[in-house]
């Protein structure tokens, strides 16, 4: 049994409109799925990934409109790592962004710099031969788009209490001092905990949600009987359509999701047009008049004309 590193990341934003146009138009990902929040279909869930959608690629976000910007404290992920293919990718998107008017911060990792509502990015060059998840902006050469997720850093006062659930029940591997790596035979990715502020972390815009590990489906009921056999308050199996999952808080109170890589985005709407409709679960279908006049009007910038 194998975890195949992070399936997708799911944050909150208080601005569906800007939050297209930054991860769409000056990330250059693929919008490749535009539905509603399954327990609260009144919300947008929107999703951003490589031109298939592919997991280990995938960033999601939940609409609050309006919602107040957050702040990440201990238990909460503070930072999001792409990988990209070469130092001239990492000078590539230091000039692109600050053309944007993003500030950027290089060190002898990566690149540093946030979205408009404050949410924590980095790029790394790869040092994996994990295959390239690349979305088509016309923009910007494949060579030197993102890649996928290298990982992601969290805050932890005690990053010891989870060990044992990472290493004996999820099989992460201990890659130095609270750091960790899980990796499959396809796909790999990164956790990390940091020192937390002293302030306490708020949830809001700007801030991650849930991070979910890659499982094959047939797994995925080993997956929670290893997580619950832990002491994680794993859910049940839950259909999200796209997707099966697996939901539950790691020690540190980080929450995570396993999620299956074995329906996919074009289960419901052709490939060379994902993201350009809105998709409801089909319980949400009698609703859709509704929803479509409450749901905040956004542009994608890769739909046609």
């Amino acid at each position: 049994m194998r975890l195949e590193g992070i399936h997708h990341i799911t944050a909150v934003t208080g601005d569906a409109p800007t939050n297209v146009d930054f991860y769409v138009r000056v990330l250059g990902l693929r919008m490749v799925k535009k539905t509603v929040n399954q327990d609260d279909p009144g919300v947008y869930h929107l999703f951003y990934a490589d031109e298939r959608g592919s997991a280990g690629s995938d960033l999601t976000f939940f609409e609050y409109p309006g919602a107040r910007c957050g702040r990440p404290g201990a238990g909460m992920v503070h930072r999001i790592a792409w990988r990209v293919g070469s130092e001239e990718a990492l000078a590539f998107w230091a000039e692109r962004l600050a053309a944007e008017g993003v500030a950027t911060e290089r060190d002898k990792h990566g690149l540093c710099f946030a979205d408009p509502e404050g949410l924590d990015l980095e790029l790394l060059v790869s040092e994996h031969p994990d295959q390239p998840l690349v979305a088509e902006a016309p923009d910007i050469p494949a060579e030197l788009a993102l890649q996928g997720f290298a990982g992601v850093r969290a805050y932890a006062s005690n990053p010891g209490a989870s060990a044992p659930l990472l290493e004996d029940a999820l099989g992460f591997h201990p890659d130095g001092e609270a750091a960790w790596e899980r990796r499959g035979s396809e796909r790999g990715s990164f956790y990390v905990y940091d020192t937390p502020p002293p302030e306490r972390g708020t949830p809001g815009a700007g801030t991650v949600h849930h991070v979910a590990w890659a499982s094959p489906m047939d797994e995925l009921e080993s997956w929670r009987e290893r997580a619950l056999a832990a002491g994680a308050q794993a859910t049940p199996v839950i259909d999200r359509f796209y997707f099966r999952s697996v939901y539950f808080r790691e020690p540190s109170g980080v929450l995570f999701e396993l999620a299956t890589r074995d329906v996919g985005f074009d289960v419901d709407e052709p490939l060379e047009s994902l993201g350009q409709a809105l998709m409801l679960p089909l319980q949400h279908e009698p609703r859709r008049a509704q929803l479509e006049r409450a749901l905040t009007a956004i542009i994608n910038p890769r739909a046609p004309a």
